[in-house]
């Protein structure tokens, strides 16, 4: 669906984004994590047709994106920053999206503003911050988009209507394979909708795969050896790890069974091997904690 090769986008003397590879698949639901300054926005951007490639291709379904009025209707894009007519009531949004976008789905709007307390003769000024973004999402949700963009999409909102916005969300990927791309700080709530997750830093793709090979690749060791932190296993890739007494707790990459296999094969007499969360994964394969408060 997604096809990104080479991808560098400059600021002045910055690089946004140097040489960046990434792949999306149709169907799927990709979530973009990494730091602050990382590129996330920058490369949604492209996506979008919004910015210009100072350099490499950003495909959708084989065709570049940027100033490509036929392939730009088939996306959808919610910015962190969105922005409305000052003087627009909410259905007057809806008419305008309505006129522009061939696929607008006017009654699937309607029952999304139902369903979300959005009053169509409503000044949109007047609705709060998180409304504001319920309202945006819902407006490319009612677009029938093949490609959704979303920019930290569940930031303001109350968790009864974050499980709604990521139930219509996953209700439109599996009845119409709608791919979406999503770039979230909240890496909990990616964890539970994501099947792929690219990990990204400084301009550049870290880390892409499924989120089952991802989590699958990265355990938790707890393990204590007869003569207690003496011994410092081997072989192993260690990205962190900690020793209190006796037992040690280390974060490796690699299998569960492999970790635990090479534990107990250089005479380890507790081992307890543990999955890492998705944010822990973050963390530590972005080179440790001075990354967690960002």
């Amino acid at each position: 669906m997604i096809e990104i090769k080479g991808l560098v986008k400059a600021f002045g003397p910055v690089r946004a984004l140097d040489g960046l590879f990434m792949h999306v698949e149709r169907g799927s639901i990709y979530g973009l994590v990494g730091p602050n300054g990382a590129g996330k926005t920058t490369v949604l951007q492209h996506v979008a047709g919004v910015m210009r490639p100072d350099e490499g291709e950003v495909l959708v379904d084989g065709e570049a994106v940027f100033e490509q009025p036929e392939v730009k209707e088939r996306i959808a894009y919610v910015p962190s920053d969105f922005w409305f007519f000052r003087q627009a009531r909410v259905g007057d949004m809806k008419e305008l999206h309505a006129s522009v976008l061939p696929r607008f789905d006017g009654a699937y709007f309607d029952s999304l503003a139902d369903e979300f307390s959005l009053d169509q003769q409503r000044g949109v000024r007047t609705l709060s911050k998180g409304m504001q973004k319920q309202l945006a999402i819902c407006l490319a949700l009612a677009a029938r988009p093949d490609l959704l963009l979303l920019d930290e999409p569940l930031d303001g909102l109350d968790p009864a209507v974050r499980r709604s916005v990521l139930r219509h969300v996953m209700d439109e990927v599996a009845s119409r394979e709608m791919s979406v791309l999503v770039s979230s700080h909240n890496l909990r709530e990616l964890a539970d909708v994501c099947d792929h997750v690219g990990i990204m830093d400084a301009g550049r793709m870290v880390l892409e795969r499924s989120l089952e090979d991802l989590q699958g690749g990265f355990v938790k060791a707890q393990v204590s050896f007869a003569d207690g932190a003496n011994t410092v296993p081997t072989g192993l890739d260690v990205l962190h790890e900690e020793v209190q007494g006796r037992l040690r707790t280390m974060v490796v990459r690699g299998d569960a069974a492999s970790v635990e296999q090479a534990l107990e094969q250089q005479g380890a007499t507790f081992v307890n091997v543990l999955p890492l969360s998705l944010e822990e994964i973050f963390i530590y394969e972005l080179g440790g904690a001075h990354h967690e408060g960002r």
